[in-house]
């Protein structure tokens, strides 16, 4: 599908995200037609509305432009297909490509197989035309590719991404992250979701914002990315500046980040996080000061059942850890923490809480369905979301004084 008309668009969110994702593309794009799908968000629009999305979606997955989509009954008919594409449009010899198959209750036997239909189907026009065939970089491709399998129908795409959206450009070569035992990894698009969940926006009436666990920083500096105006987009690149079709575009392209980079301020409100552990603290700022907002987050090593709340009302939003970094001074192994100090930090948080954050709401990201009855709190809302596989809730708190039952 040429790139100089409308196209459907697709957005690839976490399972749980679909009407987030809708609303924040309301947002960015107020007059084009937005659809939710299983998995996902369609949007029509041109290239203009896909670099957009590239630069300022915090909770897409990719930006995916489509090419080819059929029936389909086995690899043969991906190929007739995929053959129909104006693949010297997009590509040359000398480039490289990349395709990626996910499947949903598809009929093909092999998922591989089907991925490779698509690249020879690909490599022949190319030689067919050309005389030449691109080579495949499984890393860092000029052209990489999107196929969906469905029960009956395919979509192939452009990737116009290239790297997942969550990779925003801040974090170190090792991912910004450390080795911590039992800490499961959260994503920058993850985190946007939290937020997003919470309706905190950044603005002076949400009131500060809270993350006593914060690990590597990732809600913080998310939170002070918005707080600041910052596009999660405006630090790294994106497949589509180097593509053929997009050529033609890349002034406006330049002038929509010299827009962004206007769009900058002075944060409106405060942002506070902290660790109990000196090692993760330290770690979370320099990863803020690759963010371009470590003046915008106030980090403090502090047991989060000790920590006084830093103002009269405010949200704290946290995705509690596990094993050594919650567990009480002195308690030992993880394997202590596993059999009953979660039950113990849970309890105290709650009471620690009720005394000193009355006025504040509270919203725990978790695989423990039961947190309610750990913490002997009701919860006012519980938003399911997925941490990559792992099935979580994300409740929401509100602290009063004294027993919120």
């Amino acid at each position: 599908m040429p790139v100089d008309t409308n196209a459907p668009i697709f957005l690839p969110c976490a399972q749980g995200v679909e009407p987030l994702l809708a609303a924040e593309c309301r947002l960015l794009l107020a007059s084009v037609s937005i659809e939710e799908r299983r998995g996902g968000v369609c949007v029509m629009g041109g290239p203009l509305e896909a670099a957009k999305l590239n630069l300022h979606s915090r909770l897409a997955q990719r930006v995916l432009w489509p090419l080819r989509g059929d029936v389909y009954r086995d690899e043969h008919d991906l190929y007739r297909a995929a053959c129909e594409v104006d693949w010297p449009a997009w590509i040359t010899p000398d480039q490289t490509l990349r395709v990626d198959t996910s499947a949903w209750r598809s009929p093909l036997k092999s998922v591989n197989f089907a991925t490779l239909r698509i690249k020879d189907a690909l490599c022949d026009v190319l030689r067919n035309k050309t005389g030449a065939r691109p080579s495949v970089d499984t890393r860092r491709p000029h052209l990489p590719l999107v196929l969906h399998l469905g029960p009956n129908d395919f979509m192939l795409y452009a990737d116009l991404s290239g790297e997942a959206l969550f990779k925003r450009g801040w974090r170190d070569a090792r991912g910004g992250r450390v080795d911590v035992k039992g800490e499961a990894p959260l994503k920058e698009t993850l985190a946007a979701a939290m937020l997003a969940a919470a309706g905190w926006q950044g603005r002076e009436e949400d009131g500060p914002l809270l993350d006593p666990c914060c690990g590597a920083g990732t809600i913080a500096i998310e939170a002070a990315q918005i707080a600041c105006g910052i596009a999660p987009g405006l630090q790294r690149a994106f497949a589509f500046e180097k593509l053929a079709p997009f050529a033609p575009h890349l002034a406006d392209w330049q002038r929509l980040k010299a827009q962004a980079r206007t769009a900058i301020h002075a944060p409106r409100v405060a942002v506070f996080a902290g660790d109990v552990s000196f090692r993760m603290t330290d770690f979370a700022q320099r990863n803020a000061e690759r963010a371009g907002v470590a003046h915008a987050i106030q980090f403090k090593t502090a047991d989060a059942l000790q920590r006084p709340a830093p103002g009269a009302r405010g949200a704290i939003v946290m995705n509690p850890p596990y094993g050594e970094r919650i567990a009480a001074k002195g308690q030992g192994s993880r394997e202590h923490f596993e059999e009953g100090t979660a039950s113990v930090f849970y309890e105290g948080l709650a009471a620690h809480w009720k005394r000193q954050y009355a006025g504040w709401s509270a919203w725990v990201l978790t695989p423990e369905l039961e947190l309610p009855s750990l913490m002997r709190l009701k919860e006012r809302r519980r938003v399911p979301l997925f941490n990559g596989a792992i099935e979580c809730r994300l409740f929401r708190f509100d602290m009063v004084a004294g027993s919120a039952r």
